[in-house]
């Protein structure tokens, strides 16, 4: 039986956990503090659109206890992978595929593209090469995770919507490895399509990132607040207009027009951002695999982002004062 481990079992982490634990997989929840806890004393309750789940998969903090496994959904923020790559160790067996399933730029990037930028590294997500060296970009499988969820209270999971998991190696084809883990998702009721341009799928769910979720957490505003508000969307549209230059600089094409990404943001409705959660729950906010990497990449391919560059600015601000994000050395 395949064997899954899903590292940093929170909202997106552990409804994807739950669902392949119900379709009868052999999977384990990585997860720490309370919510680790309230799991093995009663299980994980997911409330879906129209069931309630509840499910009482293996769960751990610590994974030597899980072992090996055939796959390992990575569903941490971007700023905390790089602190696992060493408790990461005993679940990577000599076939372990490592899926990121994270929002922004990945570490991994440029990994086996062709061109003057192949293999380049990303210190600002990957410091000291952390995971290209302890993982190895030759395990990843790309993943982009459509879903939003939120954790109600330690074990229990509301979903609110999204059903759709993209996968794709990060040098394109459709590998064995990779079909196999889509039959796995879809048979546990997740739409998991094979995209053999994986990166064009992760800057189109950046693209919405990389705006509206700063913005959010400057104004505190919900994804269809920001969307309606003239004021609000006269700073995303630059800001949109700027990432879409880097991405095309870079050989991505965006299969939608800006107006059309603006609409996708205000369907789903009056929903806080994750950036915007963290700020008022005072966690670490994600704002350089969303914002701070898309102004770097757009220094290294020579396109101006103006926009980004003052929003990044003033987001940094505001985490800094309320404890979100580290401070700078003084000078």
């Amino acid at each position: 039986m395949t064997r899954i481990a899903v590292y940093g079992a929170g909202a997106i982490g552990g409804y994807l956990g739950a669902l392949l634990h119900r379709a009868g997989v052999d999977v384990t929840l990585i997860a720490r503090g309370p919510h680790l806890a309230a799991m093995r004393e009663h299980g994980l309750r997911v409330h879906l659109a129209d069931e309630e789940l509840l499910v009482h998969p293996a769960s751990t903090d610590d994974p030597a206890e899980a072992g090996e496994q055939d796959y390992v959904i990575v569903t941490v923020k971007a700023h905390s992978a790089p602190a696992l790559v060493g408790p990461m160790q005993p679940l990577l067996g000599p076939e372990t595929a490592v899926v990121t399933a994270m929002n922004g730029i990945p570490w991994w990037y440029f990994y086996g593209i062709e061109g003057s930028y192949q293999d380049r590294r990303l210190p600002l997500l990957d410091p000291d090469d952390a995971q290209w060296q302890g993982i190895g970009p030759e395990r990843v499988i790309g993943c982009v995770a459509w879903q939003s969820s939120t954790l109600t209270a330690p074990g229990e999971i509301t979903h609110l919507h999204g059903d759709r998991l993209a996968l794709g190696e990060p040098r394109g084809g459709r590998s064995e490895r990779v079909l196999r883990l889509a039959a796995i998702l879809r048979e546990a009721g997740i739409r998991a399509p094979v995209n053999r341009e994986i990166r064009n799928e992760i800057w189109i769910k950046l693209w919405g990132n990389l705006s509206f979720n700063p913005i959010s957490a400057l104004t505190g505003m919900t994804l269809e607040q920001l969307a309606r508000d003239p004021d609000t969307r006269s700073v995303i549209v630059p800001m949109m207009e700027e990432g879409r230059a880097v991405a095309e600089a870079l050989g991505v094409r965006l299969r939608m027009s800006v107006d059309e990404r603006i609409a996708v943001g205000e369907r789903v409705g009056a929903h806080r951002t994750s950036m915007l959660q963290d700020l008022e729950l005072g966690r670490p906010m994600e704002i350089d695999a969303l914002v701070s990497v898309v102004a770097e990449l757009g220094r290294t391919v020579g396109v101006p982002t103006p926009t980004i560059d003052v929003v990044r600015a003033l987001v940094v601000g505001r985490a800094r004062e309320a404890g979100c994000y580290p401070r700078s050395e003084p000078v």
